[in-house]
């Protein structure tokens, strides 16, 4: 019943979503190291990229308080829209799915997981880790990332 934060959103995603999330992240990768100059700019684009997560946030504190403020000034039946919204909330934190998820998935927002993912691995290209040798052509650098972070688009 309970699923692992960092694995929650993507058990409740289908596979074909998963996959083109995944297959986006890498293909950022595999652009930005072969143009290296560029690679301080996504970081910065990726350090604001909003998650799944916040966006969840945002989209339901709207919805509740719009609900609020009309029950109280239209009518008390509005009352309802804060009431599902907080039990679609119950239900993301428990079970790391609610209605929305996937239509936000569908868009392609990601989990903060698989933002960092792509972080990082700019970071690993950008020669921020030590771990590969200086010599090392990009094609090279792409297949230990992909080895290294086991990304499979």
């Amino acid at each position: 019943m309970f699923s692992a934060t960092a694995s929650r959103v993507p058990k409740h995603t289908p596979d074909h979503l998963n996959k083109r999330i995944r297959e986006k992240t890498w293909n950022n990768v595999v652009r930005y190291a072969k143009d290296p100059q560029s690679i301080d700019n996504r970081l910065k684009q990726l350090s604001k990229e909003w998650d799944i997560e916040r966006l969840l946030e945002m989209n339901a504190s709207s919805l509740i308080l719009i609900g609020v403020l009309l029950g109280v000034f239209a009518n008390p039946w509005f009352l309802l829209i804060p009431f599902f919204v907080a039990a679609f909330l119950f239900q993301h934190a428990v079970q790391g799915w609610c209605p929305p998820i996937r239509l936000f998935r569908r868009i392609g927002f990601r989990t903060q997981n698989e933002i960092a993912s792509e972080y990082y691995a700019l970071r690993y290209v950008k020669g921020e880790f030590k771990e590969l040798p200086e010599d090392a052509t990009a094609d090279a650098q792409i297949r230990q990332i992909a080895k290294r972070f086991e990304w499979r688009p």
